[in-house]
């Protein structure tokens, strides 16, 4: 992309990346630069000329709104960046437009282990967010009757007891198949109704936070804004959360949000913002990104520093880690799905890992995952004097030794001939 010419009250020269959307005028807009988050600027070299930034545009009631709910989120959980924490926010807020938009981006709240503040963040969410609908023993049936042209928030908590296993995911495979559906406008599930059967057309458009320990099936995590939570470090303290002391002050917010963004229903759908990402993901952070816009202040520039690094830090990850990381989570799902069994030889391993319609084991290679590109993959994870005999299942605190990867924290081998070695999730290898 090419600078355009910055406004008069920019720097003389300065380039200017991205431009912000002007309510009701689209493809017409003031620019403002992506400058480094003012919570951190970035030093620039001696040698290099400093270029003055432009500054924000003037904040509306909004931009004070949305900085008072990243305050009130930040109480009670520590996300795992700045930029996470600016994009909660941002699809609260989001929430209560959600006739205006094209897309209902998904907020997938993966961690690694327990007590990574998931559910503890789904709760604030509950309270902040369009119309909530926990989902609780709730069948896709029921949900998809609930969608209206003013749809509701949906709220999954434990995604992973949906998703975990290949037999828990065929189960659930028609609330994927709504989570899926319901990312785009205009996707509609056909249903006879009455005792004439007669068919009629249920709408599925609505946004959804799911949280669970794991990754979310992919087609899931594709339509997210990703939150990789983790633990609190030492040091780290958060509010404990009470609905009868929390609940009023959140509410009061959520209906302060909901009656500054609801008139601006019309110039938000008409807004097509400039985006620093494309695809699927630019679909899925636009809603983000123009609610951003319409706030002013700083957010807008906060909105695509998050959807930028965001985005990046998930590709990365993929293309890093595109498969080692994942094989450790899906031999851990085959372990629960098996009840937890002591082992399992290699060819009932990979048996269950090609059963996964998720997963790419059934169409790795020329015939399926292999034992012998299994242990390719596992090699990171093993010694090298052998090959891995069988799998096992233990639990342990104190596996810290062992190398981690990024997304499966929880996850550690056990190396051939160390012997009897427990891991917080439960599947690992032994010789």
């Amino acid at each position: 992309m090419q600078p355009t010419t910055p406004e008069p009250y920019s720097a003389p020269g300065k380039a200017v990346w991205p431009t912000v959307a002007v309510p009701g005028r689209p493809g017409s807009a003031p620019e403002a630069a992506l400058a480094a988050d003012e919570r951190a600027p970035d030093t620039v070299p001696a040698d290099q000329p400093v270029e003055e930034a432009v500054p924000d545009s003037e904040p509306t009631y909004g931009s004070e709104l949305l900085n008072e709910l990243r305050s009130q989120i930040a109480q009670f959980v520590i996300l795992p960046s700045q930029q996470a924490l600016d994009a909660v926010t941002l699809w609260v807020a989001a929430t209560h437009l959600q006739p205006a938009w094209q897309h209902a981006p998904r907020l997938a709240v993966v961690g690694p282990a327990k007590r990574c503040g998931k559910s503890r963040l789904l709760d604030v969410l509950t309270e902040t967010v369009h119309e909530p609908m926990l989902t609780i023993n709730t069948t896709p049936a029921a949900i998809f009757r609930s969608i209206t042209d003013e749809p509701p928030t949906l709220l999954v908590d434990e995604a992973d007891t949906i998703f975990g296993t290949p037999k828990q995911a065929e189960k659930n495979e028609e609330m994927r198949g709504l989570l899926n559906a319901g990312h785009q406008r205009n996707r509609y599930v056909t249903r006879v109704v009455g005792n004439d059967h007669t068919p009629h057309r249920f709408a599925t458009f609505a946004m959804a936070a799911l949280a669970g320990i794991g990754d979310l099936p992919d087609t899931i995590m594709d339509r997210s804004v990703v939150i990789r939570m983790r633990r609190r470090a030492e040091g780290e303290s958060v509010k404990p959360f009470r609905s009868r002391r929390d609940t009023p002050a959140l509410h009061d917010l959520r209906d302060r949000i909901a009656a500054w963004i609801r008139p601006l229903l019309d110039e938000a759908a008409d807004l097509e913002p400039a985006m620093p990402v494309e695809d699927r993901a630019a679909d899925t952070w636009e809603p983000l990104v123009i609610v951003a816009d319409l706030a002013a202040g700083p957010w807008p520039r906060l909105a695509r520093a998050a959807c930028a690094q965001m985005v990046a830090a998930e590709a990365a990850a993929e293309e890093d880690h595109p498969s080692s990381a994942r094989i450790l989570a899906d031999i851990r799902r085959v372990f629960v799905a098996q009840r937890e069994v002591d082992s399992l030889s290699t060819d009932e391993l990979l048996h269950h890992l090609r059963q996964d319609l998720e997963g790419p084991w059934a169409e790795w290679g020329r015939n399926g995952l292999s034992p012998r590109e299994l242990g390719s993959l596992l090699r990171d994870w093993q010694s090298r004097r052998s090959a891995p005999a069988r799998c096992t299942t233990r639990y342990t605190t104190h596996a810290a030794q062992h190398r981690r990867q990024p997304g499966v924290e929880g996850l550690y081998p056990v190396l051939p001939g160390t012997g009897p070695v427990k891991t917080l999730s439960g599947a690992v290898w032994s010789g």
